[in-house]
């Protein structure tokens, strides 16, 4: 029996711990964890807890929120089910927020956005649970056809989500060297080339892990090294199709466009649903 075990045992206040705020059924269904990374369970539902005040300190460190890490401490707290958030698929990703906000704050979130007609700042609530609702039932498509190949992949994991983000800031950083006086313009080529190439590199690398195999007449490939090679040097059609079908699969879950009306003008517009971490869990709207 561990420590923390029977440290629980003996608390007095062990019943007055938090408890399950809602139950969650993930995107994935629980599909493209590794093993050990979720502990699954027999209905398919998941545990959600409210966030603690640890939790919600996290969110306010910056250095923590850009490496991902704030996320990943976050979903263990309040999900235990998910063992490894770093390996969770990023179909989950936005499912998992919403409903640890829900369990902290309640079913509706207060959005805003400036009219495109007069510029008034109008305020709506978004009723978070409705896009739960609508995830629980979406399907992902593992196998493209690519004539005469049939290509099965996987979502991006959470892990490598982030490692895209850091690396495309990082190589931004490098490009802004084109704006510097002091640098003469063949040193600014040179370095601009050779981000260019990086950034291009770790695309194509994220794209070949997704694939799990790839079917041809002959046979089936699963060697992981075997698979990056082909992607290396494949017809463009190829990547393009792998990398246009993890796009789609992702956009399909992604928060809709929300028909809204103007207060000041009546002016009727679509407003965007960005789900921005540094401020998602911030307000208690």
């Amino acid at each position: 029996m561990s420590e923390n075990t029977i440290s629980k045992m003996s608390n007095p206040l062990v019943n007055y711990f938090r408890q399950p705020k809602i139950y969650i059924t993930l995107p994935s269904k629980g599909e493209f964890y590794p093993e050990g990374a979720l502990d699954k369970s027999a209905n398919g539902e998941y545990a959600v807890y409210a966030m603690t005040a640890k939790d919600e300190l996290m969110f306010k460190t910056p250095d923590a929120l850009l490496s991902g890490q704030a996320t990943v401490e976050l979903v263990k707290s309040c999900i235990p089910a998910i063992k490894d958030p770093w390996k969770m698929p990023s179909i989950d990703i936005d499912a998992v927020l919403i409903a640890i906000r829900i369990a902290t704050y309640g079913d509706m979130m207060e959005i805003s956005s400036d009219c495109p007609a007069c510029n008034h700042h109008n305020t709506y609530e978004l009723n978070l649970v409705s896009f739960l609702e609508k995830v629980g039932d979406f399907h992902y498509d593992k196998e493209i056809a690519v004539d005469p190949l049939v290509v099965s992949i996987r979502p991006y994991s959470y892990q490598e989500v982030t490692r895209t983000a850091i690396k495309g800031i990082e190589q931004q950083k490098i490009l802004s060297i084109v704006n510097d006086e002091s640098m003469d313009d063949e040193e600014k080529i040179e370095r601009f080339g050779a981000s260019f190439i990086k950034l291009t590199e770790l695309t194509v690398d994220v794209i070949a892990g997704c694939i799990t195999s790839i079917t041809t007449p002959e046979g089936t490939v699963t060697d992981q090294e075997q698979i990056k090679e082909f992607i290396n040097n494949s017809p463009t059609e190829v990547f393009n199709k792998v990398n246009d079908h993890i796009t789609n699969m992702k956009n399909k879950i992604d928060m809709d466009s929300q028909d809204t009306v103007c207060t000041e003008c009546a002016h009727q517009f679509q407003m965007t649903i960005v789900m921005d971490q540094s401020n998602f869990f911030a307000l208690r709207s």
